[in-house]
């Protein structure tokens, strides 16, 4: 199957729109680590965290936003509660139920990372949409 034909500059605009956000991935590794997590233990913390429903989430939910199978996701939840992290709660409607809760603790290392984040994500906006209107050919790249 033949795709529409690309000039040399959308090649580069790609490449320069995918190296950002793999530095960004590298540098969010990064404060995880100095946090104390590894990178999916931080995405352990945000899934939960940023569950967008009325009750915490469940382990299937924050395994469909982290992309793990339910068992992979189980053994991280399993270490972040050993870590003091994150804990498990029986649902009161339907005990074959099991929600995740974050800490305490989960939730302070939580609020440092994620500021820094929002910081850092404003810092390259501008970057970032530059790169992302030279791929749609609105606005000259950087």
């Amino acid at each position: 199957m033949a795709g529409p034909h690309l000039d040399d500059e959308q090649y580069r605009d790609l490449l320069r729109f995918r190296t950002a956000l793999r530095r960004f991935l590298h540098w969010s590794d990064q404060q995880a680590a100095a946090a104390g997590l590894t990178a999916q233990q931080h995405q352990l913390l945000l899934a939960i965290r940023g569950h967008d429903g009325p009750t915490a989430p469940t382990v299937g939910d924050v395994a469909d936003y982290l992309l793990l199978k339910h068992h992979s996701l189980v053994e991280l939840v399993d270490r972040a509660e050993q870590g003091g992290f994150v804990i498990r709660v029986v649902d009161g409607d339907d005990r074959r139920v099991v929600r995740l809760r974050l800490t305490r603790a989960g939730m302070r290392v939580l609020e440092k990372l994620t500021a820094a984040h929002l910081q850092e994500l404003t810092r390259l906006a501008p970057t970032i949409e530059r790169v992302a209107r030279g791929l749609d050919g609105d606005a000259p790249a950087i």
